[in-house]
């Protein structure tokens, strides 16, 4: 597309393939979005978009809403965030909205045969490692390979004392849960890779458990403790390629699927977002899965 649309707190850079957004800095901005600095989202990680009211007067909402499993921000978050501070939110004043309309409509012509499907792998990348916060129990940090937590005698449980200093490989991890320190028993807690590949399961509150941290007033904020979940979480992914394996020899077991797709790229070709070359070599491609 080649253009940009600016809104409140963020603008967007339209490529062939992605979108770029970028944060501004301001006093006004969300912290988590001055974190977060800027973001490449591939068109292939999108599901759908929208343009509806914005729950300000006078502003209207660009919303893309990424596929399950695309960004590890969203999928550290899982539906926690605030509305305001969701990344893929674009808000507009009401002027602007013919030319959202218009964006949004690129936007549906350029997303993937495989929008509403599950993705198989991270398409959009997690804020880069070393991370670190202080949560209210002990510090806790990344370099993208270890997660360590050193507690705090002021905070931490008499448990956490006894069992020391922490520190976690991420090929030894299969899951992070975090839980917003905006609701009540925020914390976040790293749960081990069982013999059978899945996550450990864990008793107990989390100020209890070597093995999470504890957040409260002041301690473990969206802006600091999310970005390091995702990263961790984009890791641990990173290191078991098993889920996509797994998707990948289901998808090409599944000749209703592809037929599917093959189907939806002839109404492609049939409205004139494909062109003969294209649509021959797409189907080629899928037929090739079977």
């Amino acid at each position: 597309m080649g253009d940009v649309l600016a809104g409140i707190h963020s603008t967007w850079e339209f490529d062939t393939d992605s979108v770029l957004i970028r944060f501004e800095r301001g006093i006004r901005t969300p912290k988590l979005f001055q974190v977060l600095g800027e973001r490449r989202i591939p068109y292939e990680a999108l599901s759908t978009v929208d343009l509806a009211p914005g729950t300000r007067k006078g502003t209207v909402v660009l919303h893309a809403v990424p596929r399950p499993g695309a960004d590890p921000l969203l999928d550290a978050a899982a539906g926690q965030l605030r509305q305001a501070a969701d990344p893929y939110r674009l808000v507009l004043p009401a002027e602007r909205e013919t030319l959202g309309d218009y964006y949004a409509t690129e936007l549906r012509s350029a997303l993937g045969l495989a929008a509403d499907q599950e993705a198989d792998q991270y398409l959009v990348a997690a804020p880069t490692a070393p991370l670190q916060f202080k949560a209210f129990d002990g510090k806790v940090s990344f370099d993208g390979k270890v997660v360590s937590f050193r507690w705090f005698w002021t905070g931490a449980s008499s448990a956490k004392w006894k069992a020391g200093d922490q520190s976690f490989q991420v090929s030894e991890l299969a899951e992070v849960e975090w839980r917003s320190p905006e609701i009540a028993g925020g914390h976040l807690r790293l749960r081990r890779r069982g013999p059978d590949g899945k996550p450990e399961s864990h008793d107990g509150p989390a100020d209890q458990d070597p093995a999470a941290v504890v957040f409260g007033l002041g301690y473990g904020l969206v802006h600091e403790s999310l970005p390091l979940a995702a990263a961790v979480l984009e890791a641990v992914r990173a290191a078991d390629p098993t889920p996509s394996t797994a998707l990948d020899t289901r998808r090409r077991a599944d000749p209703a699927d592809i037929a599917n797709r093959i189907r939806h790229l002839g109404e492609l070709h049939a409205s004139g977002l494909l062109t003969d070359d294209e649509f021959s070599k797409k189907k080629s491609e899928l037929l090739a899965e079977l």
